[in-house]
């Protein structure tokens, strides 16, 4: 059960992406040559959905992981909040901000989720890889879209 209220949170984040598509907006803009194909990007974060949801739950079947809990659900609330600012808003400034503290946040969970239990350090890794290639995409697209 405590798995599924995860997955909840995690479907809550990836339906942003539903009512704030890239659209022509996002096509318009310059964007560096290391960008993914569009196809990419769903496969990409329904898996990382995945795996933070399971990270989730093995996190409450560990003692002392409160904090990393805290931090679960800190960069949740974040990821939520970029798609609506950057593809909604348009905001691209403000998104990198949140994409900065968003990093941030995931990199300290993954440092102690990994003391905790190396495996769950592990699920938590590829979204932190993930996050850099969406730091650096974002960054271009603010530094090349004035």
């Amino acid at each position: 059960m405590t798995f599924y209220i995860f997955l909840l949170a995690c479907g809550a984040a990836a339906s942003t992406g539903v009512f704030f598509q890239p659209g022509q907006w996002y096509e318009s803009l310059a964007k560096p040559g290391f960008t993914p194909p569009n196809w990419l990007f769903p496969v990409a974060w329904t898996t990382i959905y995945l795996l933070l949801a399971w990270a989730g739950y093995r996190l409450t079947q560990i003692p002392d992981s409160q904090v990393v809990l805290a931090l679960w659900a800190a960069q949740i609330a974040l990821n939520t909040l970029w798609t609506p600012v950057f593809f909604g808003a348009q905001r691209i400034l403000a998104s990198m901000v949140i994409l900065a503290l968003l990093w941030l946040v995931v990199a300290v969970m993954v440092v102690l989720a990994l003391r905790l239990d190396v495996i769950t350090g592990l699920i938590l890794f590829p979204y932190l890889v993930w996050l850099c290639l969406a730091g650096a995409l974002n960054f271009f697209i603010l530094r090349n879209n004035r």
